[in-house]
């Protein structure tokens, strides 16, 4: 069966239009709000992520107007597309439209849909915050797989709770079923419903020295082991 699907969003950012072409086609600037490490050379965007490393074609790159990139097709048709559409507006503003799409093979795609969603509404209003607050900096990302998880309900109170203490300062800039995403002065600390079960850290820091190990140890603490 299978699902094919396109999804257009469109903010306007106080930001650039170099600093969003930078945040959108470099690796260092994709670092700065998406997740792992990114890098973009010889036509090609690659991402490390814990053990998930893919490799997307370059389609197109008009530098400071159109950038775009593409999975290609699996043999089961499985594939996914990123569109960036970026336009220079009055007052040092720029209005970025950005197009996903691609195709989920099997008659189990509902759940891997939900959880690409929920995923990409964070994504993109990381990209917001970035762009807003954090404009031509570079964030180290920090990458952490928590415990598995057996009550996602109790888990994010507990975050939540655990988080008030760890980060008194911080602002809330977005939530759904699935994530949780937290700002600070020094950087961007998102929590994420791992698609196999765990919690997973997936953080965007501009200071500090504070590290993964950091990192494992307090959703260790906070969270333990569930079975």
């Amino acid at each position: 069966m299978g699902h094919e699907f396109t999804s257009t969003d469109e903010i306007e950012v106080p930001a650039s239009v170099e600093d969003v072409w930078t945040a959108i086609a470099t690796g260092p600037g994709i670092d700065s709000w998406f997740m792992g490490r990114n890098e973009v050379a010889n036509g090609q965007v690659k991402m490390a992520f814990g053990g998930y490393e893919p490799t997307s074609e370059v389609t197109a790159a008009e530098p400071g107007r159109h950038f775009a990139y593409d999975s290609g097709k699996a043999p089961d048709g499985r594939f996914i597309a990123y569109e960036f559409l970026v336009e220079g507006r009055e007052h040092s503003s720029t209005v970025l439209r950005m197009v996903t799409s691609g195709f989920l093979p099997g008659d189990d795609w509902a759940d891997e849909f939900e959880a690409m969603t929920l995923g990409g509404a964070l994504f993109r209003r990381t990209l917001l915050e970035y762009l807003t607050h954090f404009p031509g900096r570079t964030a180290r990302p920090l990458t952490v797989f928590g415990p598995m998880v057996a009550d996602w309900d109790e888990a994010w109170k507990k975050l939540d709770a655990a988080l008030a203490g760890k980060l008194p300062d911080a602002v809330e800039f977005h939530r759904n079923a699935h994530t949780l995403a937290l700002r600070t002065d020094k950087g961007m600390y998102r929590f994420m419903r791992g698609f196999f079960g765990p919690v997973i850290a997936a953080h965007n820091v501009f200071e500090g020295d504070e590290s993964e190990q950091d990192w494992q140890d307090f959703l260790d603490t906070t969270l333990g082991e569930q079975k």
